[in-house]
């Protein structure tokens, strides 16, 4: 039914924001040719920035031979992006009723072979696919930002998407240089944003309550359990941490502590002085720089941490 996910040499990305962006340039550093629809053409500057942002980082990362910002065409008509695609992935707004609509023009056009992949960060692929006439090629194919640098991407159908869909979308994902993760089912925020909202959820309490400022809250993540993560997840961390007993000895000893209120596991309320706090933290700890200039520091570290990383793997 699919074509061979190593044969995929033309992809079509939908959506000009920073997702949408990222994973044109991902696409592009992978050798492969990239038509990009944008909703109106006022887009293509601030898309074309988010490209030419990522790309630099992209080079110092090592591109595939044959990858050229030149394979990129950018258009304003969805059946134009559309044409010749092998493989779609769409990044559009991430609001129900518009991917919806999308979808259903989508399933149209697009050859029923061709597998469309989503970006959405929380939506259920269930609710996406339910005007598409060819709802059994739809996945969910949520990456991490920015797609461009970080290799997560999270699949899972919707309960109309056929199994062969996903495994298809798996390999080609794994083809085009990133990490997939078979999620055994549908949920709300997958796997990796719900972790990551654990985090968050638990940062705005500390805010709230005067326990942390924002400064301090990144300060103990980005010097305490984030460098380890890099190496190994929460759950072999505390594996290994409790010696040859493993994760038994780590249950058997703090496992009672876990009833303790170290979390909160209700989210805060948002009030405005939270809302104050949290806006004001963030704007001290980034003092005067501009977007663009923080956005390429991420870069330039996530580029030495992978690269640093693929080293260590490879002696």
């Amino acid at each position: 039914m699919f074509v061979d996910p190593k044969s995929v040499t033309r992809v079509s990305s939908l959506g000009a924001g920073p997702i949408g962006g990222g994973w044109t340039a991902h696409f592009l550093a992978r050798g492969y040719d990239v038509t990009a629809y944008l909703h109106d053409e006022s887009e293509r500057n601030a898309f074309l920035s988010i490209i030419n942002t990522a790309w630099v980082s992209l080079i110092d990362l090592g591109l595939s031979p044959g990858a050229s910002m030149d394979r990129l065409s950018i258009v304003t008509n969805l059946e134009e992006a559309l044409e010749g695609a092998e493989f779609v992935q769409e990044s559009g707004p991430e609001r129900l009723e518009v991917k919806k609509a999308l979808y259903a023009k989508i399933g149209n056009i697009l050859p029923s072979s061709v597998v469309i992949g989503s970006s959405t960060s929380g939506l259920m692929m269930s609710d996406i696919q339910a005007d598409c006439t060819t709802p059994e090629r739809t996945v969910i194919g949520h990456p991490f930002n920015p797609p461009y640098l970080l290799p997560l991407v999270e699949i899972v159908g919707g309960k109309k998407t056929a199994p062969e869909a996903v495994a298809w979308a798996g390999k080609f994902y794994k083809v085009a240089g990133k990490a997939p993760l078979m999620m055994k089912k549908e949920i709300p925020g997958f796997v990796a944003t719900r972790l990551q909202e654990a985090l968050w959820r638990e940062a705005l309490h500390m805010v709230a309550n005067g326990e942390a400022t924002p400064e301090d809250i990144d300060i103990a993540l980005m010097n305490g359990p984030a460098p380890r993560m890099a190496a190994q997840g929460q759950c072999m961390a505390f594996h290994v941490a409790c010696g040859e007993g493993g994760m038994a000895t780590n249950l058997d000893q703090f496992g009672p502590a876990l009833k303790l209120p170290w979390t909160r596991l209700e989210a805060p309320e948002l009030t405005k002085d939270l809302r104050d706090r949290m806006v004001n933290g963030c704007n001290l700890v980034a003092k005067d720089q501009h977007f663009e200039d923080m956005v390429a520091q991420r870069d330039r570290e996530i580029v030495g941490v992978l690269n640093a990383l693929r080293q260590a793997r490879s002696d």
